[in-house]
């Protein structure tokens, strides 16, 4: 999803790194939106057994279907700005109108129990927690056209004309940050994505490295409209 405006770094919220979050891994999952980034994350859930899906907090209202605490923990924004001064989350970020952001606690507890956690949050987001937790797993979703994200957008019947437009000029600066992440996987064949994905948590995921050439060549592909 793109992103306006920034919060300050998490690691102005009580240090570098989050302390005793070492025995657990943490993948962090990012792409721009209609890129297939939620369905491919349930999916991955479903065939992976051992992952823990770190629910986020949001301001913005729910979609239909989504449930309180399973989707996301809603709230209102007075309560997230007071989280933010408490210095409760582990990374927070302004995306479009509304704020999103990973509880700090929650992640550091499943983490110390040993547990495979992962994130499903932005580039913008992705960037706090590598900064705090330089060992977490960060994967970027690419769709494999311009074309299907705006189809993918349009299919949803979620969002305005106005806001489809919006996301969609916004895409390019989403796209721009793959190179951030460690792993970059194209979402082309839904079922080749989500074995790509299932092979990174496995710890075998050096055919999805973000540092192959022809990734540099897709995503310049991608970004050229």
């Amino acid at each position: 999803m793109t992103s306006q405006g920034s919060s300050n770094p998490a690691g102005n919220q009580g240090g570098a790194h989050a302390p005793g979050a070492e025995s657990g891994r943490l993948y962090v999952v990012a792409a721009p939106s209609g890129a297939g980034k939620t369905s491919l994350v349930k999916a991955l859930m479903a065939r992976e057994p051992r992952l823990r899906f770190s629910v986020s907090y949001t301001t913005r209202p729910p979609r239909p279907n989504e449930v309180d605490g399973r989707d996301y923990h809603f709230i209102t924004r007075a309560g997230f700005e007071e989280m933010v001064k408490r210095g409760e989350f582990l990374e927070h970020a302004r995306v479009f109108d509304n704020f999103y952001g990973t509880g700090l606690h929650a992640v550091e507890t499943a983490l110390r129990e040993g547990q495979l956690l992962l994130l499903e949050i932005d580039w913008q987001g992705a960037r706090q927690v590598r900064a705090r937790l330089p060992a977490a797993r960060s994967i970027f979703i690419l769709p494999p056209t311009r074309r299907a994200l705006e189809e993918r957008l349009r299919a949803r019947s979620t969002d305005s004309e106005d806001v489809i437009r919006r996301r969609l000029r916004d895409a390019a600066e989403d796209l721009a940050h793959w190179i951030e992440f460690d792993y970059v996987v194209v979402n082309d064949r839904f079922e080749q994505a989500l074995d790509e994905l299932s092979a990174i948590v496995e710890e075998r995921g050096a055919a999805s490295a973000a540092s192959r050439p022809e990734v540099a060549r897709f995503a310049l592909g991608l970004l050229d409209p």
